[in-house]
């Protein structure tokens, strides 16, 4: 199976679990995880491009589990992430690594955060090594092995 079929089949399996634990993901600190790791992920090669903005503006719009939260609020917290990012990559990544380690006391919320920032990655079909290096190092940041989602 080449590898853009089993990212493709990844993301799917994913998506469809953290369906199955959506009625579990409606904390602050899921809200404000996933959105950091929005942001981490569109900004991991150290820009964000248009096109990365508009796949999680379409996440935020159709994703059924971030549909427990407001559309506007969720998009401006991405956007703040975004802005700590851009203003300084290094510094920002910091503080939005906080925001990622809020989900860290539920293990639900912390897999789940991490299956928002593959889906995400994988939107364009290319779930790059920088995408998947920030993806890396929130597993770290919640006590979640890498390995456990195939990084």
């Amino acid at each position: 199976m080449a590898l853009w079929d089993r990212l493709k089949e990844s993301a799917a399996t994913m998506q469809t679990q953290l369906v199955a634990k959506k009625n579990d993901l409606k904390s602050g600190a899921f809200r404000d995880a996933s959105m950091a790791m929005c942001a981490l992920v569109a900004a991991a090669d150290g820009t964000v491009d248009p096109s990365e903005r508009q796949r999680v503006a379409q996440l935020i719009a159709t994703n059924e589990v971030l549909q427990n939260f407001d559309a506007d609020d969720l998009r401006r917290r991405f956007e703040a992430n975004l802005a700590k990012l851009t203003a300084d990559f290094a510094f920002g990544k910091v503080s939005v690594l906080q925001e990622v380690a809020k989900a860290r006391k539920k293990p639900a919320e912390a897999r789940a955060v991490i299956q928002i920032g593959i889906v995400i990655g994988g939107a364009d079909g290319d779930f790059d090594k920088d995408e998947q290096a920030v993806v890396r190092e929130a597993c770290f940041t919640l006590d979640l092995p890498p390995h456990e989602f195939d990084l």
